[in-house]
């Protein structure tokens, strides 16, 4: 068996003109407007990765019984490119996102992707279309990979046959203008994952399931749910999709990786900034109770989450079934804030890569 190492570059006939493409990049949204090409690599028992190419941006055809319809293996990822001070454009740390890629594959027992075939596709997408990269302030272009079970057979197994799939699309600020803090419902009712279970996984059910949680937040009044344990639903994990950290001073505290929690990059990416910033680091448990009492007695100053696509999003509030309580004064802490900006200003090519996060892509 064989795998590919180079992508075929097959260029759209059919690409937008310049005045056509700055258009829909006026107002973007997040995940309305794709780019021109997308990156396609296929899987089998038989031929391993084979039939890399760069094409077209274009609908799949899948046969009804390919078994991701019926058996959802199915993983992601999600990773930006941002344009540089001198024209460049560079991707955030790429490599660890090829590195959760194959441990969210090996967890729904799909083939791990050559991280430096994950790689070449990346580069590949990114310098086609780097006229997709924007220039706007706060603005980027979001990669999502992913992969899914294309055989055509609907026993109960894992698939022999699958789909690996570049796609991007530029996105604007998640917090246009003032960065404005949410309010969060605590659900005691579901529970995202438990030991044993695909929580530490990128895979599509995990988002499936939390659709319904995510509702009932938006019924209560709230931006986003707050996942607890399994077991005592009382210890604090995430924040939808995004890890959630806390502040008591000068110490930043976030839950530990148990098996359930997925391992931000953006994560990693702060614990490691923040002692630079004068902040101690530390990963555990913490509690709803503890949580409420830190906010009341003033020991827990700030609240935020961190993923991919809104950076950091403080948290001002937090509503349960047992009662509702604000963190701090409910804005936007100076820590978060100052984490956030060193974040952005690092990823835009403002401030040193002392830790060659950024990825230039020719």
């Amino acid at each position: 068996m064989t795998t590919v190492t180079r992508i075929d570059v097959r260029p759209s006939t059919a690409a937008l003109s310049d005045a056509e493409r700055e258009a829909l990049m006026a107002d973007p949204g997040f995940g309305r407007v794709h780019t021109d090409h997308m990156v396609a690599i296929r899987w089998s028992v038989e031929n391993g990765w084979h039939d890399a190419v760069l094409t077209a941006y274009e609908p799949l055809r899948l046969d009804p019984s390919a078994m991701v319809l019926h058996y959802g293996q199915a993983i992601f990822e999600g990773l930006k490119a941002y344009r540089q001070p001198d024209g460049g454009v560079a991707v955030f740390r790429p490599e660890e996102n090829a590195h959760r890629f194959n441990r969210s594959a090996a967890r729904l027992a799909m083939p791990e992707l050559p991280p430096e075939l994950f790689l070449e596709a990346v580069d590949a997408l990114v310098h086609q279309d780097r006229a997709w990269v924007p220039t706007a302030e706060g603005q980027s272009l979001y990669l999502r990979p992913f992969m899914i079970a294309t055989e055509a057979q609907v026993g109960m197994r894992p698939a022999h046959e699958y789909l690996f799939l570049l796609i991007a699309f530029p996105v604007t600020p998640f917090f246009p203008g003032e960065v404005k803090p949410v309010t969060v419902w605590l659900s005691d009712e579901y529970v995202r994952a438990a030991v044993g279970g695909t929580g530490e996984a990128k895979c599509a059910g995990n988002y499936a399931g939390s659709l319904l949680a995510q509702r009932q937040a938006a019924e209560k009044g709230c931006d986003q749910v707050v996942w607890l344990d399994a077991v005592e639903r009382r210890w604090v994990e995430e924040m939808g999709g995004m890890n959630l950290f806390f502040v008591f001073g000068d110490r930043l505290f976030t839950p530990a990786l148990t098996g359930t929690l997925l391992p931000g990059v953006v994560r990693d990416s702060l614990l490691q900034l923040a002692p630079e910033l004068g902040l101690t680091v530390e990963q555990g448990r913490i509690s709803v109770d503890e949580w409420r009492k830190g906010c009341e007695d003033g020991s827990l100053t700030e609240v935020f989450a961190c993923g991919t696509a809104a950076v950091i999003a403080p948290v001002g509030h937090a509503r349960s079934s047992s009662g509702d309580w604000a963190v701090g004064d409910g804005s936007a802490g100076p820590v978060t804030l100052r984490l956030r900006q060193a974040l952005l200003d690092l990823q835009y090519g403002r401030t040193p890569d002392a830790h060659s996060w950024m990825h230039p892509v020719g």
